[in-house]
């Protein structure tokens, strides 16, 4: 018998294919908010599960799963987010992007890379230090934007979401700089 990680913390999926998905790498305890509009009943669960053991918020990385994981963070200060690229989330044949489509390892790797929002925090990356780095516009922004985001795990997002992503998760300095040399380092950015 493997010996799977086990999560003390509760992880937010969106339905139970994610479940089920996630119960084949790990050993964990799941949520399920079965769409985007978030009942204030199983906002009211998370709520009680984060103050008892924890929650990972763990969505499919597209704008539903965005808009759940941000109905949660608000309501919900301080839970923890997993994050999955869309190419780990992209399902073999036609079909839309899931949790439920991720190998075993890309969401162990996932689960091992937490990230806990850090409101009202001071931000230690600029808007300065986003448009200098070719970030926030010019010639490959948006696929520099994902590949940082990849690099960091902390999803896709578009220019302003990655200023305040970065704040939110108190990405440091060095933490960035590393991320950011890995991106420039690839052929079709040099």
């Amino acid at each position: 018998m493997e010996n799977k990680m086990k999560i003390q913390e509760v992880i937010v999926v969106e339905g139970k294919d994610d479940t089920k998905r996630i119960k084949m790498a790990v050993n964990a305890d799941t949520i399920e908010t079965r769409g985007s509009a978030i009942s204030d009943e199983t906002l009211a669960q998370i709520e009680e599960l984060h103050d008892k053991r924890g929650v990972i918020v763990f969505t499919d990385p597209d704008f539903s799963g965005e808009k759940i994981r941000k109905i949660i963070a608000q309501a919900v200060p301080g839970v923890k987010h997993a994050f999955l690229t869309k190419a780990q989330a992209a399902p073999n044949a036609k079909g839309s992007l899931g949790v439920e489509h991720a190998s075993v390892e890309a969401i162990q790797a996932a689960l091992s890379h937490l990230y806990t929002e850090a409101p009202e925090e001071e931000a230690l990356i600029t808007k300065e230090d986003l448009q200098i780095a070719g970030l926030t516009m010019g010639k490959n922004a948006k696929q520099k934007r994902a590949l940082l985001g990849e690099i960091l795990q902390i999803g896709y997002t578009n220019g302003k979401q990655l200023y305040k992503r970065l704040k939110l998760f108190q990405i440091t300095p060095e933490e960035f700089k590393k991320a950011l040399d890995e991106v420039n380092s690839k052929e079709e950015f040099k």
